[in-house]
């Protein structure tokens, strides 16, 4: 489970900015939204950022894409922001790994392509509860400095290593065992983030768990039909009869078994078997979509990132979704979603104030910061205050505010 993510000059972001998705237990509000580990670390299950569009919520999506691809040794994904003389990008992760929990953070270079930074440490406590960190390894090119205290043979190839790429794909891990775990370590996590744009959201997964035709398909299948108050059953049909211009097409001249699998998605309505790209709305097929990555998410204790979780959805099931992950029955699964729809801002029945965030943009730059940053001294906001009256007024940052009646009459005035 992730309990911080940070970022600087990255893409829109020009000063750090941090996520934290510890819990702040001096509120004794919703516990059932946070998982407690090791009687000392409570982490939260949900959390979900407010904004204006263009400030900053999908950047920061980008930004911990960048970083999982980092980790798996795909295309580098990460640019410096443009509105600065600096090129380096400096990215930090804190998560939790069997009980234990860690950082790992690296600086890249975005003109140089270069990683001229990386540190990994355990977070450790003492018997008073204090935090200190355990290095497993730095190197730091910038000013020169390699430790690596557990393997001193590590230490000395650490200043000789190649910066094309991040320690654990520039040296022969064989040799060195704390490498070979810090790279386990690093890739599971890497895995256990899913990302995912509501907008162009694949379904894929979902066809290929209704193909399986196991208890996984049982319980997408129910989600979805929960989701829909008219659905009966959806299902994969293995065969079916599709035609054109009234002939039945023989499904070998379709060679494009994406555009089949799509085709033998089949939804049913009173009795009566349809093609679901044909019948169902948007908002169906968005389910249909996200449906195994909610699953799969609570099922494996993943961190779910959702951009836009409320496209197209009736927020009844935006807040049901929400809800899965914040229930007691969920045990290590993270959500973190970008949203609009403000009937979900609701410290009253939905979220502790620590679980709200919002991004904000001015001539200084972009910006996230938690609604838990709002004391009552100074904003007069207590978790029973109506924060969609608030946020609506401005209260939490910019909010849009469109003068398109002016466009309106810039085109009539054209036209007379």
């Amino acid at each position: 489970m992730i309990t911080s993510l940070k970022f600087k000059n990255c893409f829109a972001f020009n000063d750090e900015i941090e996520m934290t998705l510890k819990a702040d237990m001096r509120a004794n509000r919703f516990s059932c939204n946070v998982i407690a580990i090791n009687d000392y670390l409570n982490i939260l299950k949900s959390s979900v950022i407010y904004g204006p569009n263009n400030t900053g919520k999908t950047t920061f999506i980008n930004c911990v894409k960048a970083l999982k691809k980092t980790l798996l040794n795909k295309e580098i994904y990460l640019k410096s922001n443009i509105f600065t003389q600096n090129d380096i990008c400096e990215v930090k992760v804190s998560f939790v790994y069997e009980q234990k929990e860690y950082s790992y953070e690296y600086k890249y270079n975005a003109k140089e392509h270069s990683y001229v930074y990386e540190k990994m440490c355990e977070i450790v406590r003492d018997q008073y509860k204090n935090e200190k960190e355990e290095v497993k390894f730095l190197r730091d090119t910038i000013n020169e400095k390699f430790e690596c205290p557990k393997d001193k043979e590590l230490e000395r190839v650490l200043n000789i290593t190649s910066n094309d790429n991040i320690l654990i794909y520039t040296v022969q891990i064989e040799k060195f065992l704390i490498l070979q775990e810090i790279k386990k370590i690093l890739i599971t996590v890497a895995d256990s983030i899913e990302i995912i744009d509501m907008n162009r959201i694949p379904n894929e997964k979902t066809i290929q768990i209704l193909k399986n035709k196991d208890e996984e398909t049982k319980k997408v299948v129910e989600f979805i039909k929960n989701a829909d108050l008219y659905l009966e059953d959806y299902l994969y049909a293995e065969e079916i009869d599709f035609k054109i211009d009234g002939k039945i097409a023989d499904e070998r001249i379709l060679k494009n078994q994406n555009l089949m699998d799509q085709i033998k998605l089949i939804s049913v309505y009173k009795g009566h078997k349809v093609p679901s790209a044909i019948y169902d709305s948007i908002g169906t097929r968005k389910i249909v979509a996200l449906a195994s990555y909610v699953i799969q998410a609570i099922e494996k204790g993943q961190t779910l990132i959702i951009d836009e979780l409320d496209s197209s959805l009736h927020f009844k099931i935006t807040r049901a979704i929400v809800s899965m992950f914040n229930n007691d029955m969920n045990k290590n699964a993270q959500l973190i979603a970008t949203l609009h729809d403000i009937s979900l801002l609701d410290c009253k029945r939905m979220f502790r104030k620590e679980q709200i965030w919002f991004t904000n943009k001015d001539e200084k730059g972009t910006e996230l910061y938690s609604l838990k940053e709002f004391s009552y001294a100074e904003s007069g906001i207590r978790e029973t205050t109506d924060l969609q009256e608030k946020y609506s007024k401005g209260a939490f940052g910019a909010v849009p505010e469109p003068d398109l009646i002016a466009t309106l009459l810039e085109v009539s005035n054209e036209e007379n």
